[in-house]
């Protein structure tokens, strides 16, 4: 998309891609890869922790990849969509893509928490576009996630631009963030300060 198309997006970080790395490993890598990711973060939880797992469709030579051989042996208790409102689409050969999926993997002992289970299993959240990283998920939709969870401490082994870690901070959860990039991590840490520097001056307590 760096050639012209972007029109009225042309200044999205969606343009650029990733800093440093591309999303197009092969199929049977990019699955080996999500479960091996997977098996980890569920030895990791607590037998009454979660996982929300947010996918993506991934389309590579035209082809839809499904997501079934990533999740397949997990014990999925639910899937949630996660209906966006607009989106960006370049490609004539396709309707404009506006959900995506959270699978709830969860241990047996996983209760959500107080009043979460009003929450139906169809979330509406814009998209959020003020934000460096090409592929980010709004604050709102992290605080929905982290905040259904009883769980005291919050891993994001993707951490991207940092927005799980300012959900779980603003709801006066510790976390653990995990990225690959430099690049973003170094963008986490600065907006974590803004926020916490912003909260200093309000009415609210900065949680640490």
């Amino acid at each position: 998309m760096k050639d012209g198309r972007g029109g009225k997006w042309s200044n999205a970080s969606l343009i650029n891609g990733y800093s440093d790395h591309s999303d197009n490993l092969p199929h049977e890598e990019y699955v080996a890869w999500q479960r091996e990711s997977l098996d980890e973060m569920f030895r990791l939880i607590k037998p009454t922790g979660a996982i929300f797992y947010n996918h993506k469709w991934r389309v590579q030579a035209g082809l839809l990849q499904g997501r079934a051989d990533i999740v397949e042996g997990f014990p999925v208790r639910q899937i949630i969509i996660w209906k966006r409102k607009g989106g960006i689409n370049f490609n004539p050969g396709y309707f404009l893509p506006t959900f995506e999926v959270i699978y709830l993997i969860a241990k047996p002992q996983f209760r959500l928490a107080p009043k979460a289970n009003a929450y139906g299993d169809v979330w509406e959240f814009s998209q959020e576009f003020k934000n460096a990283h090409p592929a980010p998920f709004p604050l709102d939709f992290a605080k929905r996630c982290v905040g259904s969870s009883t769980g005291e401490i919050v891993l994001d082994p993707f951490m991207g631009s940092g927005t799980t870690a300012l959900a779980a901070r603003q709801l006066g959860k510790k976390f653990i963030g995990i990225d690959s990039s430099e690049t973003y991590i170094r963008e986490s840490k600065e907006r974590l300060e803004q926020d916490e520097a912003k909260r200093a001056e309000g009415p609210f307590e900065v949680v640490h």
